[in-house]
């Protein structure tokens, strides 16, 4: 199943110039824009304990998420990427092992984190972090399982600093 979804999203790379470029801004580039959009999330709020409270608690789930879980299983299970086991040359190279996906693990951290605390905002950076997932595929240098496997990292990382600091949350001032 893997590898029919991976052949009919990477089906369209090769196509046009426009969209392999359009396809390396989303699964490269784009990357830098959620974050700033993470960090001006954070930057936003205007209680300072606050802020720095959401400011650890997404950092931490990052942390946690593509930092050692993510590079754990990396450790322990290497899987090649697409273009090494289907012998093709990708629209960018990337050279570590596919899973799960560093991309989606963080990313996802941080809109796991975000949705918590703000739904609106959550989803925004839930459908971007899946646009930069598929630009990955798109390009052939991640299989749809990594993409989902960076999600589920990033979604345990989350439950767990939910877990352990969701309590040191500042009360609201009256």
């Amino acid at each position: 199943m893997d590898l029919a979804i991976f052949k009919i999203i990477h089906s369209l790379a090769g196509q046009s110039a426009l969209l392999d470029n359009i396809g390396i801004f989303f699964a490269n580039y784009f990357t830098y824009l959620i974050v700033a959009a993470g960090i001006f999330f954070v930057l936003k709020r205007k209680d300072n304990r606050e802020k720095t409270f959401v400011f650890i608690w997404t950092a931490l789930t990052m942390i946690v998420s593509r930092g050692l879980f993510t590079e754990i299983i990396r450790f322990l299970y290497v899987r090649q990427r697409p273009f090494e086991v289907l012998g093709f040359t990708p629209l960018f190279d990337k050279f570590e092992t596919a899973f799960p996906s560093g991309h989606a693990a963080f990313l996802f951290a941080l809109a796991f984190s975000v949705f918590y605390f703000n739904r609106k905002w959550g989803w925004w950076l839930l459908g971007v972090s899946l646009l930069n997932g598929l630009a990955r595929v798109f390009v052939g240098i991640h299989w749809p399982g990594d993409i989902l496997g960076g999600i589920i990292v990033a979604f345990i990382a989350f439950l767990i600093v939910k877990y352990l600091i969701k309590n040191y949350r500042p009360k609201e001032k009256t």
